[in-house]
């Protein structure tokens, strides 16, 4: 009889993402130049298996919008690279789109010291995948999703699987192909990379591709709360001085207003660049400002047809 670490082996043999690249079997013999060159193709093929997945990505967005409107969270959970990723996707929220830090947060098997160091066996603790969900008091106004390059890791599928339980919307993405994919979700995104250039070592073209459909689920999402007006951020928080300077030229490229104009507005609408924005090009007092891009969901657009 097989003994369970040697049917663990055969079962990691069989995923693409621990697969051998035959375009990289020479690659300990290349020069400096053609490895990176190597890895550069590789890389190429990222975008267009991320591609593949924007029906099932947009599925994930629409999950997630809605649980912001509800009052819900985003709650990335990853072991490893995957983990990691995840939580640098939720740092950047709040100073992009000024939203709250509990709204998107990311969260790695073995806690905070495993986003500078291995932490062994963390991947596998399920007991710990079930205090985290019940630490987090998840309930069906959240999105919890799931992030592993194999697919098949304990921590993050126990955390879905929980999660699930409790009513939340669940969402994973993996790098292995959708016809091995055999968890109950609400929307599996599963763009197909391919072996990597070193064999293994998810932290390349799987790292990649998760990054991109993450930036794209919170990008997305915050679009559609209307986080952006045009294509400019403007519920950043002006946390430092270059993010002071970016919210006076949003100002200035969104109403057409001089630099001392945009100082000037930014200053009495206390920082808030949509209130800035809502009292130049509807002329109208803060106050005013503030109850249109209320009442109009937080959409400038709509904040200022109200007056034309």
């Amino acid at each position: 009889m097989k003994s369970s670490d040697q049917k663990l082996s055969e079962d990691l043999a069989k995923l693409l993402t621990e697969q051998r690249n035959p375009a990289s079997t020479e690659l300990d013999r290349l020069s400096t130049f053609d490895v990176l060159k190597l890895i550069n193709s590789q890389d190429k093929l990222v975008p267009l298996a991320v591609e593949k997945e924007i029906p099932f990505i947009a599925k994930g967005v629409e999950l997630i919008v809605q649980a912001f409107k509800m009052g819900g969270r985003l709650l990335y959970f990853g072991a490893g690279t995957s983990g990691r990723i995840g939580v640098v996707d939720a740092a950047e929220c709040p100073p992009t789109f000024g939203s709250s830090p509990t709204l998107v947060q990311g969260f790695i098997a073995g806690g905070e010291r495993a986003m500078f160091q291995s932490q062994e066996g963390a991947e596998d603790n399920i007991e710990q995948a079930t205090r985290d969900v019940e630490r987090l008091a998840i309930t069906s106004k959240d999105v919890v999703c799931g992030i592993a390059a194999s697919r098949r890791t304990p921590y993050v599928v126990n955390v879905v699987k929980r999660a699930r339980e409790l009513g939340a919307k669940t969402i994973y993405v993996t790098t292995n192909p959708r016809s091995d994919f055999n968890l109950e979700v609400d929307a599996a995104i599963c763009p197909e990379v391919g072996p990597e250039v070193v064999t293994g070592s998810t932290r390349m073209k799987s790292g990649t591709a998760q990054k991109l459909v993450l930036n794209m689920l919170t990008t997305a999402s915050m679009v559609r709360l209307g986080k952006v007006y045009e294509n400019m951020m403007v519920d950043l928080q002006l946390t430092n001085k270059k993010l002071v300077e970016r919210s006076k030229r949003i100002v200035m490229t969104a109403t057409g207003v001089s630099y001392e104009k945009a100082e000037e507005a930014l200053k009495e609408s206390e920082g808030h660049v949509k209130t800035a924005i809502v009292m130049i090009a509807a002329n109208v007092s803060r106050q005013e400002a503030q109850k249109r891009i209320k009442d109009a969901d937080g959409f400038i657009r709509g904040a200022i047809a109200k007056s034309q």
